[in-house]
């Protein structure tokens, strides 16, 4: 199904067909989540996950390394 992005405040929007928001339990305010694929933008239902859940989601292509946050400047030690 087609649809037009829209300029929305600072952002860029799209309409959800009435037919689709009614085959996913989509109301005014539901939550999705938007994540991006390659040349795609993928909207699904937002679902609460545990921590278990998401840790099982991690894996070598997802996985970031260490980020340096600087010099201490404290008493910390690492």
């Amino acid at each position: 199904m087609e649809s037009t992005v829209q300029k929305w405040g600072n952002s860029l929007g799209i309409r959800i067909p009435k037919l689709f928001a009614k085959q996913l339990d989509l109301n005014d305010g539901s939550q999705v989540e938007v994540i991006q694929e390659g040349n795609r933008i993928i909207i699904y239902p937002y679902t609460k996950e545990t921590l278990e859940q998401k840790l099982k989601k991690i894996n070598s292509k997802n996985l970031h390394n260490e980020v340096d946050s600087g010099n201490s400047v404290g008493s910390e030690f690492w």
